[in-house]
């Protein structure tokens, strides 16, 4: 999936979008600016018209976020092991980090994968997760961990099990 594929993305296609720009659904336009990330980490000459690829990225991050119980769990563990969390961070891709924090002078993002991150009521990433998750490295240059929710849920309501886990999803050593 992670090739270019100069024969069905050419002008034809560029074209057809360009033609239909005003009759995108918002969830079309979303797709379209993932489509966009796809070509310029493959380094595609794909091009969309700038005034395309505003409305793409304006449909992308139009979203507020919204912030669960799970994630404020995560991030205040991450706070009690000396982490400084940055939460619901938007990065320049378009796509929002849950929580970023500093781990050995580098930053790591921190997803908090609930239950709408999985298909259905198993264990496999969605395809929008699958596709944040390769995106957001390769285009905006930092390490996301996950923080499935069934592995949080089973941790309890222990602190120091939580913080353990944490400490050994970023590589951290007992004292940060």
């Amino acid at each position: 999936a992670d090739i270019d594929a100069p024969a069905l993305f050419n002008d034809v296609f560029i074209n057809e979008c360009v033609d239909k720009k005003d009759g995108f659904e918002v969830e079309a336009l979303t797709q379209l600016h993932q489509w966009h990330l796809w070509q310029t980490k493959e380094k595609s000459n794909a091009g969309l018209p700038e005034e395309l690829l505003d409305s793409c990225y304006e449909a992308f991050i139009c979203e507020d976020p919204s912030v669960s119980k799970l994630q404020n769990d995560v991030v205040s563990q991450l706070t009690s092991i000396g982490l400084r969390p940055q939460e619901e961070v938007l990065m320049g891709s378009g796509y929002r980090i849950d929580a970023i924090v500093e781990v050995n002078g580098k930053s790591v993002g921190v997803e908090v994968d609930g239950p709408s991150h999985f298909i259905g009521k198993g264990r496999s990433p969605t395809g929008s997760t699958i596709l944040k998750r390769r995106q957001v490295p390769a285009i905006d240059g930092i390490e996301l961990v996950s923080v499935p929710y069934w592995e949080w849920n089973k941790l309890g309501k222990s602190q120091t099990k939580k913080q353990e886990f944490l400490r050994k999803l970023l590589g951290l050593a007992e004292d940060v």
